[in-house]
Order: structure tokens, then sequence, then C-alpha cells
């Protein structure tokens, strides 16, 4: 029997199978949203074709890939890669560091994040300073320190959320479908750290997100003192440069009068050890 002939660049075939398999779509249901045909689609997979450059990002747009790993789909292929990516310090970047800042000023005196692929604080207001240092170990927080282990970590945030089955289990879903990828070291490495932080979680794979997913309750509880919070996750509207898209805007607001109560109390406490 003849052996099947395997195209060089046929490595885009395996990252687009895993791809599709943490998107939990089918061949059919892939080829459906791309355009194309599911046989096609199966050649490029097994490395029996090699995807045309349109086909590749048009592939990666129907499975919602990140620019970064679309370049990595289109050098696999054997094409260029498409995307940029651009310091957020450079001087290109002035004006997006100004919307930025705007936006952590506006969201005052409520905590609000810019985050990087890897949940790393790239800066943030001095209401999200206020709520870390109430609540984590300031060991934990370094320069441009990683949220999502100020959470999980035992001297984090984790040991005062009364709700924490359902706060861990969101964000290691989360985590799951954004972390792991073969090139994404640091990632794989945080992702294997948080489980060993949510050993006491029951696992539930990653699922597409849905509108509730849009809104994060949490009831944090230190003593006497409580608050209930949403947090949400913004980012920027189609980029087409990866540290752009890469970007997580993350924002608290109280849920209910009395958390409002408590987060001004807190924030007049802190105020006045400041004056002393």
């Amino acid at each position: 029997m003849q052996a099947t002939r395997r195209h060089p660049g046929n490595g885009a075939g395996k990252i687009l199978r895993r791809w599709r398999t943490a998107r939990g779509l089918t061949q059919f249901d892939l080829a459906a949203r791309a355009g194309c045909s599911a046989r096609h689609l199966s050649f490029i997979e097994t490395g029996r074709s090699i995807p045309s450059r349109q086909a590749v990002l048009e592939l990666s747009e129907a499975l919602d890939v990140p620019l970064r790993e679309c370049n990595r789909l289109l050098e696999a292929a054997g094409h260029a890669a498409e995307f940029r990516s651009t310091p957020l310090a450079s001087s290109d970047m002035t004006a997006i560091r100004g919307v930025l800042q705007f936006i952590l000023d506006r969201h005052l005196p409520y905590p609000a994040v810019i985050l990087d692929r890897h949940s790393n604080c790239i800066q943030g207001n001095g209401g999200s300073r206020r709520l870390l240092a109430r609540f984590v170990d300031p060991a934990l927080l370094p320069l441009h320190a990683n949220h999502l282990r100020v959470v999980f970590h035992p001297s984090g945030l984790k040991r005062f959320i009364v709700n924490w089955p359902e706060v861990g289990r969101h964000l290691l879903q989360r985590a799951e479908r954004e972390f792991g990828g073969e090139a994404d070291a640091e990632g794989t490495a945080l992702l294997e750290e948080l489980r060993g932080y949510a050993a006491d979680i029951s696992f539930v794979p990653p699922h597409p997100l849905e509108p509730a997913d849009l809104l994060l309750p949490i009831h944090i509880r230190q003593g006497a003192f409580e608050l209930r919070l949403f947090s949400t996750i913004m980012s920027l509207g189609s980029p087409q440069d990866i540290t752009l898209q890469e970007l997580r805007i993350e924002s608290f607001f109280p849920a209910d009068a009395r958390s409002e109560r408590a987060w001004a109390e807190l924030a007049a406490t802190d105020d006045d050890a400041l004056m002393r």
C-alpha cells in the first residue's frame, strides 16, 4: 500500500485540529463556519493538503483564534505572518496609553486594571490598589503582579471569597480557554500552577462564552466587613495588532447599595490612615 503523501508545512493541520477541539467543534461545524468543505478541512488537518493563506485566515476567524496564534498558523503553513506586535511603550501607542489611563481614572473610586494576555497587571487605578492591599498578602504584589495568582494563591483573595467554587471555576475555565498553547510556555506553566491551587474545584471543561459569563459575581467577607462585587472583562474592538488584541480591561462594580456604602467606608478609612 502506498503511504499517504504529507507535504512540508503540514504542522498547520495539527494546530488547527487542536483549536477546533478546544472550541468543541466537529470538522463539519468548522467547515460550515469557514465556507469550505469538510473533506478539504480533513485533508488540511491530516497534512494531505496545505491551506492557502486565505484559508488559514478564514479558518482562524471561524475559530476565533488569537492573532498571535494566527501568525503561528500562517508560518506553519509556509506563509508570512500577517499581524504585527507593537510594544505598548512605543511612541505609536501614545494615544492608546492615554485612552487606557482615561478608562482607569473614570472608573474611580472603584477598582480597574489593565492586564496582558497572561493576566499580569500593566497598570491599575487607586481603587485596585486599595482592594489588593486589603485582602492580599503583600508578598504576592510585586510590580506587574499576576492577577490570577493573586486570586488563586492560598495567601491571596481566595481565602475571603464566599462563593469561591463559582469564582474559581469561572476563572479556571477562562484560563483553560486562553492558555496552554504549544508555543506558550508561560501560559502553560501558569495554568499548571492555578490547577494546583484549585484542587478543591471540580473540573468542568471550557465552554463557549455565553452572555451570563460577562459578569462575574464575587462575594467577599473578612470578619465583619462584607462586599459584593461584579467583575467584567473588556477588550479593544477588532484590533489588528497583537498587543492591542491581548489587552484586557478588568473593572469591578459594587453589586448592591450595601456594598457601595462598604466600599465608600473602606476608602474613607484608608484615606484617613494616609492623612495621619
